[in-house]
């Protein structure tokens, strides 16, 4: 009788066969963040000129792998999701493809050949007594991708967790692996100043005990979580966990018991953060990772009650339409999850959806509340879908509201250096 440990003993390769595993004009599907494996990554970009229009499909590269280059493209290509440090300037260079989405359905793209996922490259964690490991890292897209890939290839380390969820993948459905026992990434928690602490405090004032979170990443986000270790019986049902989150269970202020949907578990589909948060996600029976079509869309997520969405943006209109991924034409991250949650919050009973911005950008010298966004501008969530928006100013609530309520809501919380001009403008778009 073959077991587990057979199969893995066979299946065990060099980095460079590994690769082999990807044939010309193959889509590599890759996980989110650190759940990208640098092992088969570097592989592939030191042999990327043995292939031919090869891509990689991730939706945040961390990493800037060789492959990521211009003058390889028609040999191995990045397809970026969601852009980053690392594929954010190939991006607005125009070598580096975009694939716009909604995080949410990407599995469904996949599922329904929209998206190809001929191959998967992911970190995972050691094998269990029962053949499985666990894509702990990235759940995301990556298990639709598992499904129906060609090949999986995976990247195995005894730092990754085995986390508990719908994040397993057997064996026998592996082609190829390698090992590696480099320590996973480690992201840690952006800086917060005085004007993150400050919208911070305006949105931690509006969330109840008991409420369940999502929080994004960055500064204001985080500046709500240091100011929420207070709290009583809050919930987590994200897209990422990160040591945000892992402060706040730490604090006792996360029991997950009065959740009303998967009561008593943390829920999420990546992690993005210390080794000491690998740790904690370790067979750990209160989080679960999941894909995230489960964990993100609006109609399963928006089952909690006081489901509270925290994300960010970079520029709002007097409508209250987003521009949260890019600079006028010039793209700079993406949708990722922040309308799905802002959509599920909205369905959510005493939900509350957040978004937050500072007032101004370039030392106070542009206005990030316009009359109309910056031409080009990617609209990331549509001013049907926006409710609270904060900055350092203060909060304006925007659904049920006219047009000319919100222009006025959004020009009390704008900086006040440019509060008359906004007025004027907004006189002469007939918003006032």
């Amino acid at each position: 009788m073959t077991t587990p440990q057979d199969l893995y003993r066979q299946k065990l390769a060099s980095p460079a066969d590994a690769v082999r595993q990807v044939r010309n004009g193959d889509m590599i599907i890759v996980p989110t963040g650190v759940g990208e494996p640098p092992t088969l990554l570097t592989a592939l970009s030191e042999h990327r000129r043995d292939f031919h229009d090869v891509k990689v499909a991730q939706i945040l590269a961390m990493r800037k792998y060789a492959y990521i280059d211009p003058e390889t493209v028609e040999h191995v290509r990045h397809v970026a999701l969601f852009f980053g440090g690392a594929s954010r300037a190939g991006g607005q260079e125009g070598w580096i493809d975009f694939l716009p989405n909604y995080f949410s359905e990407i599995p469904a793209q996949i599922e329904r050949g929209q998206m190809p996922a001929d191959v998967v490259f992911s970190m995972a964690s050691p094998i269990d007594a029962h053949g499985y490991f666990a894509l702990s890292l990235g759940a995301d897209y990556t298990m639709a991708a598992v499904a129906r890939a060609r090949a999986v290839v995976l990247e195995v380390n005894p730092n990754v967790p085995f986390a508990c969820g719908a994040c397993h993948v057997h064996i026998s459905q592996v082609a190829a692996l390698v090992e590696n026992e480099a320590p996973v990434m480690e992201v840690g928690l952006p800086k917060i100043g005085v004007v993150q602490e400050a919208i911070g405090k305006y949105v931690a004032d509006l969330i109840d005990d008991g409420s369940t979170l999502q929080i994004g990443y960055g500064g204001i986000p985080d500046a709500v979580v240091v100011q929420l270790t207070h709290k009583h019986d809050l919930g987590i049902h994200t897209e990422m966990i990160g040591d945000g989150i892992l402060t706040l269970v730490e604090s006792g202020a996360v029991t997950n018991r009065r959740k009303n949907y998967l009561p008593g578990k943390s829920i999420a589909t990546f992690a993005l953060g210390s080794s000491k948060l690998y740790r904690f996600m370790d067979r750990n029976p209160a989080l679960e990772m999941h894909p995230v079509n489960f964990t993100n869309d609006p109609a399963l997520a928006g089952l909690n009650d006081n489901l509270i969405a925290i994300n960010a943006t970079m520029q709002i209109d007097l409508l209250g339409q987003c521009g949260s991924e890019s600079l006028g034409h010039a793209p700079y991250s993406g949708t990722g999850g922040q309308s799905d949650f802002v959509r599920a919050a909205n369905r959510s009973r005493g939900g509350k959806a957040f978004i937050v911005l500072p007032s101004t950008a370039k030392g106070d010298t542009i206005s990030r509340i316009v009359p109309s966004l910056s031409p080009g501008t990617h609209v990331s969530t549509s001013k049907n879908d926006i409710n609270y928006v904060v900055t350092e100013y203060g909060v304006a609530q925007l659904r049920g509201k006219s047009a000319k309520q919100r222009a006025r809501e959004l020009i009390g919380i704008a900086h006040p250096a440019f509060r008359a001009e906004l007025t004027e403008q907004a006189r002469r778009l007939k918003l006032l």
